[in-house]
């Protein structure tokens, strides 16, 4: 009996921490862009031209605004619900629902049941599943002009302000052409100032890797000479001295001493090696010798 108790507390408390976190990204939702008069611009799935209302999810997480309301009337929170059960009314971080302004409600779930006054002041709304909590809402000014919308410069936030650029369902700003390309081009046309930045890049990182690899050699032939000092071998002090300068100097002692090397024990001596040879191994004498005549 406890534990059923305890696990419908748990359920419950999931229920509720579920229900606060959709309730807390709803109110995330935005009234991002809308277009009042529209003759020559988007059209709808019936091939229509009408107003739009476009909204933008600002959070992190996916938001279903099944249930939500849509409103042009302060009075009337309750005038579109939004229906359940459509997958298209869960929106994706960042991403936008736009719902046609038609007036038609029977023909989907984002086509609302009222329609945008081209002349006069559109105050729109929206909010959330109660029909009580209001999230967003904006006063669109009369007057507005054919195919301008009127939304945030930046998605879902900043002011209000007139778009010649339309863009339903996506991103209000957006670049159309690359700002550090566009002075590249303008600063270097020919590109020399970009290959000699490579170059010169290139070069200061071979000497860098240069540098290292003497300094790594050098503290590894110290590390050695210490190593062979403590374990009491004989150290050759002179390691740092070029191979090329050790073979002149004994090339130079061969040459100058060579009548006194039995005498001079300490003078350096270079002999040639001579190779040995063996009769054995000659194929000479494994041939038959002609009798003499």
């Amino acid at each position: 009996m406890i534990r059923k108790k305890i696990g419908a507390l748990l359920l419950f408390l999931l229920l509720f921490c579920s229900t606060g976190a959709q309730a807390q990204r709803v109110t995330s939702m935005r009234i991002n862009e809308i277009l009042v008069i529209n003759e020559d611009n988007f059209v709808d799935d019936y091939g229509k031209r009408n107003g739009w209302i476009e909204l933008y999810n600002s959070s992190a997480g996916t938001v279903n605004i099944g249930g939500c309301f849509l409103t042009n009337d302060k009075n009337n929170p309750k005038k579109y619900p939004i229906p359940k059960g459509d997958v298209l009314t869960k929106i994706s971080p960042g991403q936008h629902a736009l719902f046609w302004a038609d007036g038609i409600a029977s023909r989907g779930t984002f086509h609302i049941n009222f329609i945008l006054d081209p002349y006069k002041e559109n105050y729109i709304a929206f909010y959330d599943t109660d029909g009580k909590t209001l999230v967003d809402e904006v006063v669109i000014p009369a007057g507005q002009k054919v195919d301008v919308s009127y939304g945030h410069k930046v998605d879902g936030t900043g002011q209000w302000e007139y778009l010649a650029k339309v863009t339903p369902s996506t991103n209000n700003l957006t670049l159309d052409t690359n700002e550090k390309l566009d002075n590249f081009k303008l600063n270097d046309a020919w590109g020399i100032g970009m290959t000699i930045t490579a170059m010169g890049v290139v070069f200061i990182g071979l000497f860098i890797l240069y540098v290292i690899f003497k300094q790594v050699a050098k503290l590894s032939i110290a590390a050695s000479k210490i190593r062979a000092r403590k374990a009491g071998e004989p150290v050759q002090e002179n390691a740092d001295t070029p191979g090329e300068v050790l073979a002149a100097i004994s090339v130079a002692l061969y040459e100058l001493n060579e009548d006194v090397h039995d005498i001079e024990r300490t003078v350096l001596t270079i002999q040639k090696v001579k190779r040995n040879y063996s009769p054995w191994s000659s194929k000479i004498y494994s041939l038959r010798e002609n009798p003499r005549k």
